[in-house]
């Protein structure tokens, strides 16, 4: 399995006009955080969790030719704004995207990409197969696939674990239950916001006691504010075994 980390930023925290703090004009390429997104390539497939506003970008900047289906986590517009550019590949493959997403997920994506789902549609408007998952075990193409809910807030939002690979992104708490099904990867990533208490992500505190109390051997931090601070300042402090992820980071499991 090779997972490619597309972004690890977030639009918490980022001001609409340009930010001059340190982050945000550091030169370190591994403070260029793009909106969260990871892709996974295993068993000869290739999958996607969440097309942001950046997923063009994303796409293009780590090369994908082809794309078999993609995940979403949540309705958030940090997660879901770039489903229009799955045309691209509507075009490539001569086929409709398959999607996968909750029934909450979905009518979310009715509304905001209405014109994709209309009965007349406009010539050249995205090609979309709704598949509605549940929280329990599905397959895409042979892989399976294990959800795992977690609260964003009072928002359920869906992990998913993929072999030995876990990733879980807009979490604040997880449930006993759903632990369980994090215990025995082999790699786990989680979000970790930024340093200060916020009401519906985890902090860096607390991205770490979660992160070892899973007593996964390797941990991500994703969805990193700029808040958080810069990657050359943070990734000193984390323990053995925990790492901030950055953009364009490549893992072989």
């Amino acid at each position: 399995m090779k997972i490619t980390f597309l972004g690890t930023g977030t639009s918490q925290g980022v001001p609409v006009i340009a930010c001059d703090c340190p982050v945000c004009t550091s030169p370190d390429l591994m403070d260029k955080r793009l909106r969260v997104s990871v892709l996974i390539e295993v068993q000869g497939k290739v999958f996607v969790i969440d097309s942001g506003p950046d997923f063009r970008y994303q796409m293009l900047r780590a090369g994908v030719k082809h794309l078999d289906a993609i995940l979403f986590t949540h309705e958030h517009k940090d997660h879901i704004a770039g489903l229009d550019d799955v045309r691209a590949f509507n075009y490539r493959q001569q086929r409709a995207m398959d999607i996968y997403a909750s029934k909450r997920v979905q009518e979310s994506l009715v509304r905001e990409f209405y014109y994709a789902f209309s009965e007349k549609k406009y010539p050249g408007v995205p090609l979309i197969n709704l598949h509605e998952i549940h929280n329990e075990p599905f397959q895409i193409q042979g892989v399976e696939i294990i959800p795992i809910e977690v609260m964003h807030y009072k928002l359920p939002v869906l992990g998913f674990r993929i072999g030995n690979f876990t990733y879980i992104t807009d979490a604040k708490t997880v449930s006993e239950a759903e632990k369980e099904k994090i215990r025995g990867s082999q790699v786990l990533v989680i979000n970790a916001l930024q340093k200060d208490t916020h009401i519906s992500h985890f902090t860096l505190q607390e991205a770490i006691d979660f992160a070892q109390e899973m007593k996964v051997p390797k941990t991500y931090f994703t969805h990193i504010s700029h808040k958080m601070g810069k990657h050359s300042e943070i990734e000193p402090l984390l323990p053995d075994g925990i790492q901030l992820a950055y953009d364009g980071l490549i893992l072989s499991l």
